[in-house]
């Protein structure tokens, strides 16, 4: 099977609908799929629901897709540092499912093991809890959550081979992994292609069989928030 492709306009054709569920990795601006990002607001689809753990920040990330109103639903665990989805939100043009940061994550994983449903303590007693399952477990309550099938994946990783197998860097490693399992097809933009055969077993984070298309880009790599000190 072809999973290299040229670029990321060409690794998302034939996959785009409009109404389709998006489940994107990283966190904050780290380890985002930059130019998958990019190639979706090209694209023009529209009505999408997201699963990731925010929407980016103003003009960049999963942001650009707020700008071009492109987003109907995110499902999210973070919800700061960007203004206009705090517009969208409040003036009821956008939907959010709000998640707590684990949840979101096991929910993909979830999904990505073929896993339907898991009962968790978190939210237990909180508004995270209304109109879901509970159930007692040894004395106590835990609700049901239920597990996340994206229709398609887009994840951000350092290297790759051209089998799909994905190594992450650092805390790229964060949503990435989960959310490239749990997506029905799964697009991944790398940093460099490496041969087959020189990447290490123990280092491959994510097995190429949850992989089905694959991109080598250059990324902006832009710092959320710059802290400096003072000389």
């Amino acid at each position: 099977m072809k999973k290299v492709y040229s670029t990321a306009t060409e690794a998302l054709e034939g996959l785009l609908s409009d109404g389709m569920t998006i489940a994107a990795g990283g966190f904050g601006l780290c380890g985002i799929p930059e130019l998958l990002i990019d190639a979706l607001v090209d694209s023009g689809v529209k009505d999408l629901t997201i699963a990731s753990n925010n929407c980016g920040v103003d003009g960049f990330g999963l942001g650009k897709l707020l700008d071009t109103k492109q987003i109907r639903k995110m499902m999210s665990s973070y919800v700061g540092e960007n203004a206009e989805f705090m517009r969208q939100y409040l003036s009821g043009e956008l939907e959010l499912e709000f998640n707590p940061q684990g949840t979101l994550a096991e929910r993909m994983r979830a999904g990505g093991c073929g896993i339907p449903g898991f009962y968790t303590k978190t939210g237990v007693g909180t508004v995270i809890a209304d109109g879901k399952e509970s159930k007692e477990f040894d004395g106590q309550d835990y609700i049901l959550e239920r597990g996340i099938v994206a229709d398609l994946s887009i994840v951000k990783a350092w290297k790759a081979d051209d089998t799909g197998n994905l190594v992450f860097r650092k805390t790229a490693r964060n949503f990435n992994p989960p959310a490239a399992m749990c997506g029905k097809v799964c697009v991944a933009e790398v940093e460099e292609i490496v041969p087959r055969g020189s990447l290490d077993p123990d280092t491959i984070h994510l097995p190429g069989i949850y992989v089905h298309r694959l991109i080598q880009g250059d990324h902006e790599k832009r710092i959320e928030q710059r802290t400096i000190r003072e000389a």
